[in-house]
């Protein structure tokens, strides 16, 4: 007997040192104790979610290119620096510019030949000030203007040198007209915008379209020194994301999978990544193989969020569905997972005294063992 005595001290010793039996984490009433009245930090807005008119909406965070700056599309023919231009300069009668490929007035006279003379100055490049330089004319500030405006410029200019010089002004390089696009396109690289009402998507397809899924495709937009992300599918779903380009503007075409996390009493923990472009909160309750029958509340699923308020915050969100009710499967049909959403199924409180049992059987399951063993070598001495 001094041998059971030994063997069940430790282990009722270590029983009684338990605090807290084993848990794949809280209960559905502890998640809504600690949200609602937490000890440290403020609240967290709980949202039961038992009809499709609790459904949370759109919201900002589904609109981020709302937070781009609303910027009137310029001109499509506005000049800024690194621009080059090319110049031709017609006159009739006596011209200042002579008509001959070496061009140019010899001897101090002005050549005076019948017709009309054009003369197409070198490929000209706005300097990062702004300025051009023509011949037998001032520096000319042109940054800001549009080529018609450069022209009337360059004509006053030569008034009075030329006999009725007429200006004509093309744009061989654009720069100030243009964005900059990268990432998972097919032609990365600098794209002129041809009419300043091109769309984020046109741009896409104008880089020779998008490598890989649109569901897995981020698009960043950088502009007036501010970043935001839109999803691909987004742009093809609603075309009210789907806002103009302006020059200026950097795109990168990011791949950045959508994933969800599954946590608690599920059939499975794992990180999920969305298979298409949109998932229902049914789906993906199914995804993680439902509620652990054993450990598990069916009336305790959440939904961990962040959304952005009215100012653009970020907060903490918790929607809370009982599966316990028929109407919340139709319920969780219409309910739209997001990038990054953590699904937690709720522990039973009713499955403590279960765990309470299994545990003190796994504790004295050794003990059956070495007793059997001792009586066996007690019967076989005998």
């Amino acid at each position: 007997m001094q041998v059971k005595k030994f063997v069940y001290l430790p282990l009722l010793a270590g029983l009684a040192g338990c605090a807290t039996l084993p848990s794949s984490g809280p209960t559905g009433g502890q998640i809504e104790k600690s949200a609602t009245a937490p000890k440290d930090g403020s609240p967290i807005q709980l949202v039961q979610i038992s009809t499709i008119a609790d459904l949370p909406g759109e919201g900002v965070s589904a609109m981020p290119v709302s937070l781009l700056p609303d910027l009137t599309p310029p001109p499509t023919d506005l000049i800024g620096p690194g621009d080059v231009l090319d110049i031709n300069i017609y006159e009739a009668g006596v011209a200042l510019f002579s008509g001959n490929a070496g061009g140019g007035a010899t001897g101090g006279q002005m050549a005076a030949t019948p017709g009309v003379q054009v003369q197409k100055l070198p490929p000209t490049r706005v300097n990062d000030l702004g300025d051009i330089s023509i011949p037998y004319a001032e520096t000319l500030h042109v940054a800001g203007l549009t080529v018609g405006e450069v022209e009337s410029m360059v004509r006053n200019s030569l008034r009075h040198l030329s006999q009725n010089p007429q200006v004509l002004i093309t744009l061989s390089q654009t720069i100030t007209n243009s964005i900059i696009v990268g990432g998972e396109v097919a032609k990365p690289g600098r794209l002129v915008l041809q009419t300043n009402r091109e769309t984020l998507s046109d741009v896409v397809a104008l880089a020779g379209g998008y490598r890989g899924s649109a569901k897995d495709l981020t698009l960043r937009v950088t502009r007036g020194g501010k970043n935001v992300d839109v999803r691909m599918n987004d742009l093809v779903d609603n075309p009210a994301l789907d806002v103009r380009a302006y020059p200026g503007d950097r795109l990168i075409l990011i791949n950045n999978p959508r994933t969800y996390s599954v946590l608690g009493a599920s059939g499975r923990v794992e990180q999920a990544p969305f298979s298409r472009s949109a998932v229902s909160l049914a789906e993906a309750v199914a995804t993680a193989g439902g509620v652990n029958p054993g450990v598990g509340n069916p009336a305790a699923i959440f939904v961990f969020r962040f959304v952005r308020d009215e100012q653009g915050k970020e907060v903490p969100m918790v929607y809370h569905l009982n599966m316990m009710k028929a109407g919340s499967y139709f319920v969780a049909q219409r309910f739209a997972m997001q990038d990054k959403d953590v699904l937690y199924f709720g522990n039973a409180a009713a499955n403590q005294p279960s765990k309470l049992i299994q545990l003190i059987s796994q504790l004295f399951s050794p003990i059956l063992t070495v007793t059997s063993a001792v009586q066996t070598v007690q019967n076989s001495n005998n």
